[in-house]
């Protein structure tokens, strides 16, 4: 009997381990593992591939998807790392973090969530049927179709559809670069990289945003404040129906600012006001470009002079870009014109002082306080107090 148990237990344990061997390979790795492993090495050879311009390894690897896109793109550096995969028989999908720095610009990977649909072949590999940007992720200008390139002397412009007014935007980037660093100073990478996308519906693609969120707007810089210095390069996003319509100056207006926020944003921080990050970046793009204070506010101006002088400065939900036009316009007026203020009475040093002592403050609150009475001897109400009567001079307004 004893012998007998022995056998039958023996047999039991025989057949769970066959049982669990299409399950966790008995003994070894669950299947799962396997099969990560397995998409991992597939997606290693496919990033390979793209560094190497290979189309050949790159089509062993699964569809050729945007492949030919990136012909033009200068790429230092390319990775996948998997950080889901759900599997079902011969299919699976896979969430990955995509990694990839530009030559010459990024001074660390630029990351973007990829989705990522794959079916078993009949060799038993797994196979890439599409690679494409994850849900809540930003589309790359390759998902939008070939990209083309201009390369300038101090910057980088992509664009995605089009290709003849390139050069030009490499132009007006090549100004924007010294014209900033003569007024914040040199301590940034002073290259930048902009992208232009085919409309303002590829626009939106290229920050997950939804298009109604930048009609009117000409152009955003990416990238979160309070990054470390060696953040990802900065990409500046060109919205081509608002930026077309404007004039030359406009437009080189609207490339520096944004190449402010670039070189500003290792000083930019949770503490720092919108007024005052926007402000700052309006007042260099406008310096030089001969516009006086009526031309550059007129909301602001035609407010003043009705007698609705701003009893604050704008808040930072004054600055959304999904509310009243003239509402937004008046913060980014009131911002700059207070910039200009200190610039005219502090001294443009004392400007610089002052943006980079408000973003070196631990939080938000206290920061502005801090810094007017550190940096500009003054106080939130007698600063406030100066700013309205400045302008009611500058637009001739009343009380």
């Amino acid at each position: 009997m004893a012998g007998r148990r022995r056998a039958s237990g023996t047999r039991v344990v025989v057949a769970l381990c066959l049982l669990l061997v299409s399950l966790v390979g008995c003994g070894g790795r669950p299947a799962t593992d396997s099969a990560r492993a397995e998409v991992q090495r597939v997606l290693d050879v496919r990033a390979a591939a793209v560094l190497d311009r290979d189309r050949a390894a790159f089509l062993r690897t699964g569809a050729q998807d945007w492949f030919g896109n990136l012909r033009a793109v200068p790429l230092a550096d390319w990775s996948y790392r998997l950080t889901r995969l759900h599997h079902t028989g011969d299919t699976a999908t896979a969430e990955a973090e995509l990694r990839y720095r530009v030559q010459g610009y990024d001074r660390a990977p630029v990351t973007a969530g990829r989705t990522l649909s794959l079916s078993l072949d009949a060799g038993g590999g797994w196979y890439v049927e599409a690679d494409r940007p994850a849900k809540g992720s930003a589309e790359q200008l390759w998902d939008q179709g070939q990209v083309n390139v201009v390369r300038g002397e101090r910057s980088l412009v992509m664009g995605a559809g089009q290709s003849a007014a390139l050069r030009k935007y490499a132009e007006l980037a090549d100004d924007a670069v010294p014209a900033v660093s003569q007024a914040w100073g040199t301590d940034w990478a002073r290259r930048i990289v902009v992208l232009v996308p085919a409309s303002l519906a590829d626009m939106a693609g290229l920050l997950a945003s939804p298009a109604s969120s930048y009609r009117g707007i000409a152009a955003v810089t990416t990238g979160e404040t309070g990054a470390p210095a060696n953040a990802p390069a900065d990409r500046i996003i060109v919205n081509p129906d608002a930026y077309g319509v404007l004039g030359a100056t406009g437009k080189q207006v609207v490339l520096t600012h944004e190449a402010t926020h670039v070189a500003t944003r290792a000083h930019t921080t949770a503490a720092t006001p919108l007024w005052l990050s926007e402000g700052y970046a309006d007042w260099v793009g406008y310096l030089g470009s001969g516009r006086s204070p009526s031309q550059a506010a007129p909301e602001l101006r035609h407010a003043v002079t009705e007698g609705r002088v701003p009893r604050e400065l704008p808040a930072d939900a004054d600055f959304g870009f999904t509310g009243d036009s003239g509402r937004l316009a008046r913060a980014y007026e009131s911002g700059w014109m207070a910039c200009r203020m200190i610039a005219e009475r502090w001294g443009e040093v004392g400007l610089v002082e002052f943006y980079r002592a408000v973003g070196a403050h631990k939080e938000r609150a206290g920061a502005v306080e801090g810094a007017l009475e550190d940096v500009l001897g003054t106080s939130p109400a007698e600063f406030t107090g100066e700013w309205r009567e400045y302008l009611r001079a500058q637009f001739g307004g009343s009380s």
